[in-house]
């Protein structure tokens, strides 16, 4: 038997040990990543190595003919394949892939900053905030060897870092965002976006995406007036050169705010094709009911 001083002495010290694992921090909440990617060889590498502080990375690969899917296992990415069905459903199936509840979205060519890093490494170990649905950060994209942080480009805040069970892709197929069905709160850690490979890829992608706008907006009923082909991109270029001092960036804003201006010329010009039931490229000539 244990006499009483024995016992006195092993209740202190279990106190003391009850009371060092309280001040103990709890383990960090479980934190899933997801992208999605087709051909991204050359660049995926560096977005997988930004998320090596996640517990699990899911990489829907829509069919890449290149090393893609390779890269992504190396790093320990669960790589699903799965045929291409649009931005928007296909960031969906990823985010619904994930076996955790806190989800951080990103693409292929986005790379987790340091300080955001540090910020989402506290809000795990906090196990996040009950009351929160997702929280925000500003992106900042790289542009011929410069972060860009003016113009249209900056701070381009985007809902990356989300509760899967209050979350949801929705927007226009072109502009798909992240929707939370809860409060949001801003981080100031930056989220690094490294877009264009090169001037024909930016001049390429944006006249895909002009198309794609073109289509969404005549499918939602808008139509395209005359005015619409000269004053809608030059105000684009006075709002993002001016008012967001893209003209503070040299050449480099000037060009940005160009390039940004004929987007938005192609894309009413394609919508007032569509109004009037004419072809914008080859595929609108073929007969109604043959595959696209």
């Amino acid at each position: 038997m244990l006499t009483h001083a024995a016992a006195v002495g092993i209740a202190r010290i279990s106190d003391r040990a009850s009371g060092l694992f309280t001040m103990l921090p709890a383990a960090h909440a479980p934190l899933s990543a997801c992208i999605i990617a087709f051909n991204e060889a050359d660049r995926i590498a560096a977005c997988l190595a930004s998320l090596a502080f996640c517990d699990e990375i899911v990489v829907v690969d829509s069919r890449s003919t290149d090393t893609t899917r390779a890269i992504a296992a190396a790093h320990g990415a669960r790589v699903i394949e799965r045929d291409w069905s649009g931005y928007r459903a296909q960031k969906q199936f990823a985010l619904e892939a994930c076996t955790h509840d806190w989800v951080l979205c990103l693409d292929a060519d986005e790379v987790v900053g340091a300080s955001l890093r540090k910020e989402i490494e506290g809000l795990r170990a906090c196990a996040f905030d009950d009351g929160v649905a997702g929280y925000s950060m500003p992106r900042c994209t790289e542009y011929f060897g410069r972060m860009i942080r003016r113009g249209a480009w900056y701070p381009d805040r985007k809902l990356r870092l989300v509760d899967r069970r209050r979350a949801r892709w929705g927007g226009r197929e072109i502009h798909e965002k992240l929707i939370a069905d809860g409060p949001v709160r801003r981080l100031a850690g930056e989220l690094e976006h490294y877009s264009y490979r090169d001037l024909a890829d930016q001049l390429a992608r944006l006249e895909r995406y002009a198309e794609l706008m073109a289509r969404a907006l005549h499918a939602e009923g808008r139509r395209a007036r005359w005015w619409n082909l000269w004053v809608n991109p030059a105000w684009r270029g006075f709002r993002d050169l001016v008012l967001k001092r893209g003209i503070l960036d040299g050449w480099r804003g000037f060009a940005i705010a160009t390039i940004e201006m004929n987007y938005v010329r192609q894309k009413f010009l394609k919508l007032w094709l569509l109004d009037r039931g004419l072809p914008i490229n080859a595929r609108d000539r073929l007969p109604p009911g043959t595959p696209r």
